[in-house]
């Protein structure tokens, strides 16, 4: 199969992740990927897999935006002579694009839904969802069942895989945290974009309590984002600035992880969790509040623990139960890690994703 893939950007984050993950193990499956995007980080390893890359003038958040014309008329011409037979949207703009490109080529589309939309009146006006539409997590199906009227029976719910082998490979804590400029004491952890769902504000006001409890415990906090001014001043308030390390996006996030004892995930929507994924996979012990796709993978004193969405005060216990009760601690990370090798390789998700296709191309033929 010749497949095109469809993002706004391939900077580091979970789409791109996502992408590159398929497209890698697509192409060792004997298929062809196309990646078209405005670019980012990730487009000379995209090369050095021997995937394809197509450079549009995509990055915008508009559905409306003059530029979806430009790069639907720029990938049409690729469409033919590639003989692209899927088309596969993966950002709300980037369906738009490929609902375009379907009523002039009549190729086969499909998108993933990879977290939560807000249901504006562009989204409601443009649905845009293709012929199947992949869910991460069940939280995201109802959401556009609910929310979008997608109808049950196009939306198919296919979990996130990571690269478990990868994430084996240890690399020591004391190397970790020296890597960071960490001190000695336990090291509490996120990786996640810097933005408003994700619930940093919460953490870093948990840790006010934290370090008094627990002297000498510091935030590490891995990605950018447009918030980090804010969450800078929230730290500078309470006081805490000496314990919170402010870290950009990491290329591999095993480094983050090993340093860390306990890994937060305290976003207020979230569609599966990444991060959250690469933690347990990695054997942290982690916390995480109670919505989305968090619940799909944190299973409440089995596999972590859960919180409610935006209390502070329950996730500052949460994080010091963890950090005095390593045994404890161990119990989840272990169990978090049997789950994860259980459920959520990549293989899964590539062999499920490639069984869309092949289904949606023989409904074509009908």
């Amino acid at each position: 199969m010749n497949i095109l893939f469809l993002t706004t950007h391939l900077n580091t984050g979970g789409i791109t992740s996502y992408i590159f993950t398929l497209a890698k193990g697509l192409t060792k499956r004997g298929h062809t990927a196309y990646v078209a995007s405005s670019g980012g980080e990730y487009v000379a390893r995209l090369a050095a897999e021997g995937i394809n890359f197509i450079p549009i003038p995509i990055k915008t958040k508009s559905e409306v935006d003059p530029r979806i014309m430009v790069s639907m008329c720029r990938l049409r011409k690729h469409i033919r002579e590639k003989n692209i037979e899927i088309i596969h949207a993966n950002t709300r703009v980037t369906q738009v694009l490929a609902g375009l490109l379907r009523r002039f080529s009549h190729k086969t589309f499909i998108s993933t839904c990879h977290g939560f939309f807000r249901p504006r009146f562009f989204r409601r006006a443009l649905p845009c969802w293709g012929e199947r539409v992949i869910a991460i997590s069940e939280g995201v199906r109802e959401h556009l069942r609910r929310d979008f009227k997608v109808e049950q029976e196009r939306i198919i719910t296919i979990h996130n895989g990571i690269d478990l082998e990868h994430f084996q490979k240890k690399i020591s804590q004391e190397e970790a945290r020296k890597l960071f400029g960490l001190g000695p004491g336990p090291v509490v952890g996120i990786i996640a974009r810097l933005s408003d769902v994700k619930g940093h504000p919460f953490l870093i006001t948990a840790m006010k309590d934290v370090t008094e409890k627990i002297p000498g415990t510091q935030l590490l906090i891995v990605g950018e984002g447009k918030e980090k001014e804010k969450l800078a001043d929230l730290v500078k308030r309470l006081g805490i600035g000496k314990s919170v390390y402010f870290i950009p996006s990491v290329p591999d996030t095993r480094e983050a992880l090993a340093a860390m004892d306990v890994f937060v995930m305290p976003s207020l929507k979230e569609g599966l969790g990444l991060s959250l994924m690469e933690a347990m996979a990695s054997g942290v012990p982690v916390i995480g509040s109670a919505v989305g796709g968090i619940t799909t993978l944190i299973q409440n004193r089995a596999t972590g623990l859960l919180v409610p969405a935006g209390d502070a005060g329950r996730l500052g216990s949460a994080i010091i139960e963890l950090l005095q009760n390593l045994a404890e601690a161990g119990a989840f990370a272990q169990a978090a890690r049997v789950f994860i090798h259980a459920g959520f390789s990549q293989e899964e998700m590539i062999t499920k994703t490639e069984e869309v296709y092949r289904q949606c191309l023989e409904i074509g033929k009908i």
